[in-house]
This record gives C-alpha cells, structure tokens and sequence, in this order.
C-alpha cells in the first residue's frame, strides 16, 4: 500500500463519516464510499499519521497542503504528541538537557506559579487533586520557563497551554515544545508584561468585525462593548479556557500548524453565528452569551465551526498593514505619553517652586512688615526723646533766665550790703538766706546741665541705633538668615517634644520597675529572670534614647549645614545674576561704542567728501577768473598795440609830412571802444583796477630814435595766438620792466614780453 494512497483513502473516509460529498480528481479530498465501517477508518489512519511520522520530512516538503488538511480534520489522539513536535520543531532541542538544571534552581515567580496551579483545569482528573503529580509537573515546566525568559517569567493563561501539553507528552518534551510556542508563534509577545501583541490582535479582529459585521461593530461600540472584554483570553489561551477541551485541542492541532490565523477565523466564526442573538442583548447580557451559551453550542463537536471558520476571509496582506497602522499609532501614544508625563514632571516642579516662593515671599513680608514696625517704634521713641530735649532745653532756659535773675538780685544785695554797712539795716540771717538760695539755684543749674548731657547721649544712643538697623541690601541676607533660624527651631521643637515623650515614657518604665524591684525579694526566681531581663530592656531603651538623642543632634547640625548652604547658593546666585547684568551692560556699551565708531568714520569720510568738492569748486573758480585775466590781458594787449600803431602813425605822419588825423581818429576810436570793454569786464567780475592784473606785467621797450620799430598786423596777433596755444593750468603773465638794450644805456627798447611758468611742455615766449 503507498502512501498517496493511504492520503487518499483517509481523505475519502473521513468526508464519509462526515456525510460530505465532494469530487476532487487529484487531491486528497474524495467521495467515499458509504459502506466503510468505523474500526476499518481507525485503522487507516492509524497506518495514514505513522507513515506520515515515519517520512516526515518528505511529507511537510511535497505534501503540505494535503497534510494541512489532515490537520484540520483532526490528528488521532495517540499521535498529538510526536506531530506537535514535528509540527514546530521542538526534537532534539539543546535546552531538554538543561531541563533538569532549571529544576534545582529557585525562581522569582514560584509563588505565583503555586496560586495559580490549582486553577488550571480544575476539574481535570490529571490536575484537580492538590499537590498531585500532573500539578507538580505542571510547576516545574512553568519555573523552567520562568528562569529560561526572564523578561516574560510567569504570566496567567500560560499554564493552561502548558496544561493542554502535559496532558499528550512528558514534561521535559513539554517544555521544549512550550519554548518553541513561545519563540516562533508570537506567544512570547503575547505574554509580555507590556501585553503590546494582545493588543495589536485586538486592533486587527476589531477591524475585521468592523469590515465583516458592520452592524455587529455598531452595536458593541453602542454599548461600549470592546473586544478585549470578551476575546483577550481566545487570543492568550488558544479557546481553552472559552470552549469545551475537545473542541479547543482541535483548534489546538490546527494552531500548531497554521500559527494565530485559526483564532481570527474561529473568533469571526463565532461572531458570524451569534450575531442575530448578540445584537438583542445589552453589555452584560453579551458578557453572559460569551460565558455560558456559546461553549454549549460546540458540545456537538468541532467540525462545524472550524467549517465555518474557514468559510471566513481573511488576507495576510491587509493584516501587516493593520500591523504598520497599529505601531504608527501606539508610537504616536507613547511620544504623546512622553511629553504628557514630562509635562506633569514640570507641573510638579513649578508648584513646588511656586510653593518655596511663597512661603519665601511671605516670610521676606513678614521680615519687611517686622522692619517698618521697629523703624516705626523707633522713631515714635526718637520723637520721644525729642520732646524730653524740647523739655529739657526749655527747663534749661527757665534755669537761665532765674540764674540771670538770681545773679542780679546777689549784686542787688550786694550793693545794698555796701550800703547795709554804711547802714546796716540787714542781718546777718538774712545774707545767710540769700547765700542758700543761690547755693540751691545752681544746684538746679548743674542739674539742668546733666540731664541735657543724658538727653543728648540718648539721641546719639538713638542715632547709632538709626544706623544699625537693616537696609534694603541686607533685608535679603538677614531674611535668608531668619529662615535657617526658624527652620532649626522648628527642627528643635520637633525634637524636643519627641526627646520629652521618650523622657515620660522613660519615666512610666522607671516607676513600673521600681514598682517591681520593692517587692522583688518576695518574688520567686522565676519571676526575678523577668525582672532582670526587663531591667535590660530599660537600660536598652536608655541607650536608645540617647542614641535618638545623639542622631537629632546631628540632624540639627546637618539642618544648619544645609541652611548655610542655601544661603550660600543665593548669594551666589544673586552674584551671578550681577555679573550678568554687568556682561550686558557691557555689551550694551559695546555695541553703542562700535555704532559711534561708525557714526564718526560716516561723519569723516562725508566731511573728506565735501574738502574735495570744496577744493573742486576753488579749483574752477580759479581757472575761470586766470581765463578772465587772460582776456584782460590780450586786451590790454590790442590797447598797447593800439597806441604803438598811433605813434607809428604819428611818426610816419611826421616824416612823409601828410595829414594823419583821420588815421589817428580811428586809432582813438578803437582804444576808446577797447576801453569800454574792459570796464565792462570790471564790472561784471569785480575786479580791482587793472594795472596789476595778479602777476600778469607789461614790459615797455624804448627804441632808439634812429631805429625805427617796425609793426605789422602779425605782432598784434602773436599775443592772442600765445594765449589760445597754452592749455588751462598753464600761467601767462606779462612782466612789465624796463631792460636796456645794451649796456651803455644810451638807448632804450620799446616791446613786449610774454613769459608762461616753467612746464615740460612750452617755454616762455617774448613779442
């Protein structure tokens, strides 16, 4: 017989049993026939699960999905143990030999483990009876486990899949199919102390219902009825503590196989089934449908809700996405609770400080309220003593006025005495009398003098004091000061009542003792032990209350230590917030000093500018005045000229002996013309008169009579041509001396010399 037929043979019976009819040409799911008994099916399932075992690892490589329907149908009771561990790997496993070390060693959690034990299957045959044995393997494989993972040690709901283990398998096989649970089928997670898995599955199922059973969704949102009410335990105990034990080792075989899939299919199946029920019932109507009536439902068997089960959608893909929305929202939580609780923390520490500087401002109050009253008592006892020296001064005048008085009544008497002893009419008793009076008015004199004296040392009495009392710069020291002293007083008190209640209770011991040692010779030895052990718990108790007596002394001194200490961290605190108002003060300078700074470079660089427009403007009002001389000068130039042509004309006139006056007419009527021009200039420029024309001469050369000077329209013309030849910033002058033309001096020139300053470029010219 091969083994696909067995496969196939199995298939067939078991739909036949199951009254299914189906075909299937190549799979494992077939029509059977109706004839096949039940001890025939038993037997090929039998030799079906035993070959499967024997060629396992065949079997969950080419055959996967027929196996997973085999699972799902149910693996025979006797086979469960060895397919479990088949199904997760759990052979051979490093950690069984180290099962029976874990067993010596002692857990955290063994007490939680011992209350719990007896509420795990408590109506099981292999648990129910107290301190048997599957309640005492039961322990052992949860401290294993607990000593194993640290992190997740012992959490409630484990131990009934634990249970369910024991009950197909030893214990150490037990344990290292549990660590493989624990490991590869999220249920480490699950039972972690933060519980974060448990949630997430809640978050899924409750997005199934809400896409697959709307109007049951709405119903448990109407009544506030969440999910972790009624499925937390499918989820952390795999339905063994909701359904019936068959029924839950069923779901059980397929979980091992399939992973946490089989609870969301089971846990909508369910729903599916009680809907119509579930939406009728309030809250705890719903909480008692969970509890009672729906395990009865299942009593029948299994194969109708794990048919149903699979009969429901589920998409692997949309439940990572769920996964991702799940995390993005409980990191959002978490960052959310982190900044609430930072929040808080501040919170906390705000009151607390808005409490100490409360109670610091009122007692600076009190301390500012105690000042005014002294300094208020103090000038009330200033305006005091000034009344008395008012008083005082006045009697002092009164002394003066009756001194002054008195002395003029003794030399009153006095010239009556010279005159008494010219006439003695006065007696002897008399002078006595007055020489008492006098004695007695000085005596109120001296009298007078020292109580000034005193009134005057109270005032610098009174003016010491002025100056010694608190200013506004030690208020802050001598109300830090007040604080510490208040705060050991209070300590004192406290101690001090509690070294007067140990002095009483002391007190009543002694007295009960002395009580029991006055009659103690009467006693018998048994009772003088007892009288003698509590004599040494009294010199015990003595000792003890001076060691409180000792330790309240040091916590006084540690009190001061810590008073001085704060107020050495506010006078250093008060030092640095001076230097920093110091630091900014400077910095404010500095920043003023840098914006002066630019100020004046601003102020500098606009004053250079306005220099250099100045100088500019100087510059061209110079060039244009030497433009103006120079115009003077040509035309004084063209007069000169002018009258050498008129005495030209003259003495040709002279000599050829012909009438010239027309010739010399026209000549005045162009110097006069030429004339007019000039005051013209003058007028408008307002220049002073010419003659100087500011460095610019006329040389006048005599010729002889015998040489005549020859003249022509080109000299007249040389001087304006110079003038125009030589550029701007060049300066022309005309030197007007008197030079001889040879050194006899016989003979004089007459001519003119136009002289330009030295320049690379022109040279001086003479005409």
């Amino acid at each position: 017989m091969s083994f696909s037929w067995l496969l196939e043979t199995d298939s067939k019976s078991l739909r036949s049993v199951n009254g299914s009819r189906r075909n299937s040409g190549s799979s494992l799911v077939s029509s059977s026939s109706a004839s096949s008994n039940l001890s025939h099916l038993e037997e090929d399932s039998w030799i079906l699960w035993g070959r499967i075992v024997n060629e396992w690892e065949e079997v969950r490589k080419k055959k996967e999905k027929q196996l997973k329907e085999l699972v799902r149908k149910g693996i025979p009771h006797h086979f469960r143990a060895i397919v479990w561990q088949l199904l997760c790997n759990a052979q051979n496993m490093p950690i069984k030999d180290q099962y029976s070390e874990l067993l010596k060693m002692t857990s955290p959690c063994e007490k939680l483990i011992r209350r719990d034990i007896a509420r795990t299957y408590p109506e099981h045959e292999f648990f129910k009876e107290k301190d048997s044995l599957g309640q005492e393997v039961l322990f052992n494989v949860m401290k294993a486990y607990s000593l194993v993972d640290r992190e997740v040690g012992y959490c409630q709901g484990s131990a009934f899949i634990v249970g369910l283990l024991l009950m197909q398998m030893p214990e150490e096989e037990a344990f290292c199919v549990f660590v493989k649970l624990m490991q590869d089928y999220r249920l480490r997670e699950l039972f972690k102390p933060s519980m974060a898995e448990l949630g997430l599955c809640m978050y899924q199922f409750e997005c199934m219902i809400q896409e697959q059973l709307p109007e049951l969704h709405v119903h448990f949102q109407a009544q506030s009825f969440h999910t972790s009410m009624y499925a937390s335990s499918w989820f952390l105990t795999i339905f063994l503590t909701s359904f019936p034990l068959p029924v839950a080792t069923r779901i059980f075989d397929i979980f091992m196989c399939e992973g946490l899939e089989i609870v969301f299919r089971v846990g909508m199946a369910i729903l599916q089934m009680n809907q119509a029920e579930l939406i009728q019932l309030d809250m705890e109507g719903m909480l008692q449908h969970f509890q009672k009536v729906i395990p009865h439902q299942l009593d029948s068997g299994p194969d109708k809700v794990i048919q149903a089960a699979y009969q429901v959608k589920y998409n692997a893909k949309k439940m990572k996405k769920l996964e991702k929305e799940y995390t993005t929202i409980k990191t959002k939580e978490m960052e959310e609770q982190v900044e609430i609780k930072r929040l808080r923390t501040e919170n906390r520490l705000l009151k607390q400080r808005i409490d100490t500087l409360e109670k610091e401002s009122a007692s600076l109050a009190d301390r500012l309220i105690q000042g005014q009253v002294t300094r208020a008592q103090e000038a009330e006892e200033n305006y005091l003593v000034k009344r008395e020296l008012a008083t005082v001064k006045q009697q002092n005048e009164e002394a003066s006025v009756q001194l002054e008085q008195a002395q003029s009544t003794i030399r009153q008497l006095q010239q009556q005495q010279s005159q008494a002893k010219s006439n003695p009419r006065y007696t002897e008793e008399f002078i006595l009398q007055l020489e008492r009076e006098l004695v007695q008015a000085r005596l109120k004199e001296a009298e007078s003098q020292c109580a000034l004296k005193e009134m005057q040392d109270k005032i610098l009495d009174m003016e010491k004091r002025n100056t010694s009392l608190p200013d506004e710069n030690n208020v802050v020291r001598l109300q830090e000061e007040l604080i510490g002293v208040k705060l050991r007083e209070a300590e004192a008190l406290t101690g001090l009542k509690e070294l007067r209640q140990q002095v009483r209770d002391l007190e009543e011991h002694w007295q009960r003792h002395l009580a029991r040692t006055a009659g103690r010779w009467k006693d018998s030895p048994r009772k003088n032990t007892v009288s003698e052990l509590q004599d040494e718990l009294m010199s015990v108790r003595l000792r003890e209350a001076e060691a409180q007596a000792e330790l309240r002394e040091t916590r006084q001194r540690m009190l001061e230590l810590e008073t001085q200490n704060q107020i050495h961290s506010n006078q250093l605190r008060r030092s640095e917030q001076e230097a920093k108002r110091l630091q900014e003060c400077l910095q404010v300078l500095t920043n003023q000093n840098k914006a002066l700074q630019a100020e004046l470079q601003e102020r500098k660089r606009k004053q250079a500018e306005i220099e250099c427009k100045n100088k500019e403007e100087v510059m061209a009002v110079r060039l244009r005045e030497a433009d103006n001389m120079a115009a003077m000068a040509e035309l004084q130039q063209q007069i000169s000229e002018l009258e050498i042509q008129k005495e030209e004309g003259k003495v040709q006139g002279q000599l050829n002996n012909t009438d010239s006056s027309q010739y010399i007419r026209d000549l005045k009527d162009q110097i006069a013309e030429l004339k007019h021009e000039i005051r013209c200039l003058k007028g408008q420029r307002g220049l002073p008169d010419p003659p100087n024309f500011d460095g610019i001469h006329i040389v006048n050369h005599y010729v002889p009579d015998d040489e005549p000077y020859q003249s022509s329209d080109e000299d007249a013309v040389k001087i304006p041509h110079l003038l125009e030849s030589h550029p701007r910033g060049n300066r022309i002058t005309l030197h007007p001396n008197l030079e001889d033309s040879d050194s006899d001096g016989d003979s004089d020139s007459m001519g003119l010399q136009l002289s330009v300053p030295p320049n690379p470029s022109h040279k001086t010219t003479t005409v």
